[in-house]
């Protein structure tokens, strides 16, 4: 079971750096590193592993885009009793889910939460089908009525327009968390055969192109995915693999062959446990550094 051990390593503070060199003649000039302002992470997994929850227990105050609108049963089975989220009401389409995110109103909110990414995917997609036209004209019913590849690629500009609006908050000191749903793809493995891996369920073609998952793998800051810990044995006498597992899970934040995943943060997989929190404090204390060993 992979347990979480946290050090204090001796950084050095923004403030201890050098100065802004002054420009001379209207040439460039340097001033130190910025200190970052919010966080951007994303977290994916299995319908029911804990993700929600695990979002909520992020530093608040938290207000929740509730897409799929899951937070009334969590609520209603006291899953989240020890926390204080509030929700962005009316939230039924992309543009409601823009207009809200450029709207005034949000000081004091210290974190965001858009569950799930891939609901928003969804609306982006009804809102791509509505407003933009085929190119020979008319209204199109599917993604794949614009031509070969021509509506991933609408869909993809249409979700672009998120990324500035979720920019202003980080800029603002807001953080942001994208809840994402899953799905199994095949990696295309130059360096031998392909293989699989859990993946965030979002659009990605499989030429890389007008991927709106790797783009929102490079926005983010952290993906972390979420699973069960299971052990697989294989029956060499009933022919196929049995899979046994107590219902632990584990958060992997690096790239394993696996899962999809990338961290500025952490590195290697840590136990995420009921309602706790401690994962969230190492994330947002820049002076923590969280580690994770696999016990033996």
């Amino acid at each position: 079971m992979p347990t979480a051990t946290m050090s204090r390593p001796s950084l050095p503070r923004a403030a201890t750096r050098p100065a802004r060199r002054p420009a001379a003649g209207g040439g460039i000039s340097f001033c130190a590193v910025p200190v970052a302002a919010g966080r951007k992470a994303g977290v994916y997994g299995c319908g029911g592993v804990g993700k929600t929850t695990f979002a909520a227990h992020a530093h608040g105050p938290t207000v929740f885009f509730d897409l799929d609108k899951s937070l009334p049963v969590l609520i209603a089975a006291g899953k989240l009793a020890d926390v204080d989220v509030q929700v962005v009401p009316g939230i039924d389409s992309w543009s409601a889910l823009t207009s809200a995110l450029s709207a005034q109103g949000w000081d004091g909110v210290r974190t965001i939460v858009i569950d799930s990414g891939t609901k928003a995917e969804e609306m982006a997609v009804a809102h791509t089908l509505e407003t933009v036209p085929h190119e020979k004209g008319g209204k199109v019913n599917r993604i794949e009525d614009y031509g070969y590849g021509k509506g991933f690629s609408h869909v993809y500009e249409t979700f672009l327009q998120l990324f500035p609006l979720l920019d202003r908050h980080v800029d603002a000191g807001r953080n942001i968390i994208i809840v994402c749903h899953d799905c199994v793809e095949k990696v295309p493995n130059p360096l031998g055969e392909d293989y699989i891996r859990w993946e965030p369920r979002l659009q990605s073609p499989s030429s890389g192109k007008a991927s709106v998952r790797l783009r929102l793998k490079e926005w983010l800051d952290d993906l972390w995915f979420v699973g069960y810990d299971i052990n697989v044995e294989h029956d060499k006498k009933e022919r196929f693999a049995k899979a046994e597992g107590g219902g632990s899970r584990t958060l992997y934040p690096n790239e394993m062959p696996h899962c999809m995943a990338k961290s500025r943060t952490f590195n290697g997989p840590m136990e995420l446990k009921e309602n706790d929190a401690s994962i969230w404090e190492a994330y947002f204390n820049p002076a923590v550094n969280t580690t994770a060993s696999q016990e033996n």
